[in-house]
């Protein structure tokens, strides 16, 4: 089983306070969009490699499962990986 790895959000070239950990850097990028991050530069802790994504927020209908306390529309947050830079 592999390990988590940490990624650092990152707001016009310099690291900020927040840190997402997750297996994928898809994960963490949810985690970034779910807070209404568009613009989203992960930093790979460890590596050279900064992960690149464009996110958004969509309003959808709760799953048909879902329990009676969630409202009928929820916040969903969708990425789109945009390119891996290196630094």
């Amino acid at each position: 089983m592999t390990e988590k790895k940490y990624f650092v959000l990152m707001n016009k070239g310099k690291d900020t306070a927040q840190v997402f950990h997750s297996r994928q850097p898809r994960g963490a990028a949810l985690k970034a969009a779910t807070r209404g991050v568009t613009e989203i530069h992960l930093r790979e802790r460890g590596t050279n490699r900064i992960h690149v994504f464009k996110g958004w927020k969509e309003k959808v209908a709760k799953g048909a499962n879902a329990p009676d306390w969630l409202p009928d529309m929820i916040n969903k947050a969708n990425v789109k990986k945009l390119r891996i830079d290196r630094n």
